[in-house]
């Protein structure tokens, strides 16, 4: 006679998809952890091939979770990115415009020096409103741009400076220590220039 199996013998319902979707998650962090590491060495340009084997998942599996090189980097910074978009919101609440400006763009560019390349990365989309990076810097953008108009409105910045001259000006610092570390330790010297530079003429 045939054993009839109970309902309590039975996955329960759901356990199948769950489970695929548990798998799909451990990729993707092990993905990012690997990712994190490899970038770290390698820099902006790591092989992705090297991120794969690292996190031990085929390269389809990177591809399915992060279909570009962009998606991959946005995903590794998009924390970094939310915390200098709050901290531009801290320091507009709790210092004076110029301090809370020239704070907030020093934080920035030590951001852009995380990874070798990034700074070339950043500048390359942010024309680019496709990549997934151009949306993640936009709100941290913005708060920078506020902080900026702040500055103007008290007459320490001069008014033909606008936020992405701004941008491009604090990352043109980082690019130039990524690209002539021997000028890394002139950073502090040019920032400084950078910043006499957006004082009103006169």
């Amino acid at each position: 006679m045939p054993i009839e199996s109970s309902k309590a013998d039975d996955p329960p319902e759901g356990a199948a998809a769950r489970a695929p979707r548990a798998d799909a998650r451990r990729n993707r962090d092990r993905v990012l952890e690997a990712a994190a590491e490899v970038v770290a060495e390698q820099g902006t340009q790591a092989s992705l091939r090297d991120v794969a084997r690292r996190a031990e998942v085929g390269l389809g599996t990177l591809y399915r979770h992060f279909p570009t090189r962009e998606a991959l980097l946005e995903a590794l910074l998009r924390r970094r990115f939310e915390r200098l978009a709050e901290r531009a919101d801290t320091l507009a609440a709790t210092a004076p415009p110029e301090r809370a400006l020239t704070d907030w763009l020093a934080e920035f560019a030590l951001g852009t020096a995380v990874y070798r390349g990034l700074p070339a990365t950043l500048m390359a989309t942010l024309a680019d409103a496709a990549s997934p990076l151009h949306a993640a810097c936009l709100e941290m953008r913005q708060a920078g741009g506020r902080l900026l108009a702040a500055a103007q409105q008290a007459g320490l910045v001069r008014p033909d400076v606008a936020a992405v001259d701004l941008y491009a000006l604090v990352n043109a610092l980082s690019w130039i220590a990524d690209q002539a570390p021997g000028l890394a330790e002139r950073r502090d010297h040019l920032f400084r220039l950078v910043m006499d530079g957006l004082k009103p003429q006169g």
